[in-house]
């Protein structure tokens, strides 16, 4: 059923499980996913697991829901989606999800960061607080934000066109002088396929109003929470099937559908 790349061997521990397997109890420092990164650039917008499926493995995380409507931002244990239209509502437990990764978030003390003026300087900053070696970290970031862009895009209809055709036509926004939160993952160059290289970060605010995905911020300081863990537990749904990590590099695909700027 699947094909792991080689260079994963002694780094990261990829689990891959089918749907009659997806309710299984994976340790508890591991980071569940449904389906990978490559079958969502393909278009592979409808999932066979729902939400509440998906919380029953993690309370942070961050992904999409069926028909690509909306961000899905996963924090203390509740589901989010940010929709085009700049809504930002709970999820109801039986809407599918496409494509989400989650953990159970157990981090140590939080460490204080300074000012940060863009996404760059900010995973910058989380990534010399973060251990060295460590493959997969799960972040929180909480801060009172000068300024945050997100991003959602609107639903889709089959027949589904690929998500680089999609985020041709996402819809930004940008807020100022909120408090919120981001949350979201870092994963290592060698999962590209699978997963997201790099972060993958949403963000909302404290008053649940507003949220997305994240394309750039700016902050005076904020308290940063992490975990770290090699555990990776992947669902594969039927539709997606062959799960190869050593595809052809997508990064310069992922990098254009995730937003990331000239500065990042």
């Amino acid at each position: 059923m699947d094909i792991v790349d080689h260079r994963l061997v002694g780094a990261l521990r990829v689990d891959l499980v089918d749907r009659a397997h997806a309710g299984a109890e994976p340790d508890g420092d591991a980071v569940f996913q449904t389906s990978t990164i490559e079958a969502l650039l393909d278009g592979a917008y409808e999932g066979d697991l729902t939400v509440g499926e998906l919380l029953a493995h993690g309370d942070l995380g961050v992904g999409t829901v069926d028909h690509l409507d909306g961000e899905l931002v996963v924090i203390d244990g509740e589901a989010l989606v940010a929709r085009a239209d700049g809504t930002l509502e709970p999820v109801p437990d039986a809407v599918g999800t496409p494509f989400a990764v989650v953990c159970r978030f157990r981090p140590g003390a939080a460490v204080a960061l300074g000012p940060c003026a863009d996404l760059a300087a900010l995973t910058d900053a989380i990534d010399a607080a973060l251990p060295g070696g460590a493959t997969v970290a799960a972040v929180r970031v909480d801060a009172h934000f000068e300024r945050v862009v997100v991003r959602s895009v609107a639903r889709q209809s089959p027949p589904y066109p690929p998500l680089r055709e999609v985020v041709a036509h996402q819809r930004e926004r940008v807020v100022t002088d909120v408090p919120g939160s981001l949350v979201g993952f870092r994963f290592p160059d060698v999962t590209g396929g699978l997963e997201v290289p790099g972060w993958h970060l949403h963000a909302v605010d404290d008053a649940r109003t507003v949220g997305g995905h994240l394309v750039d911020v700016a902050l005076a300081g904020a308290a940063l929470r992490f975990e770290v863990t090699d555990d990776l537990h992947v669902e594969v749904p039927a539709a997606v099937g062959t799960v190869a990590l050593d595809a052809p590099d997508r990064r310069g695909e992922i990098a254009a559908v995730e937003g990331r700027r000239s500065s990042g």
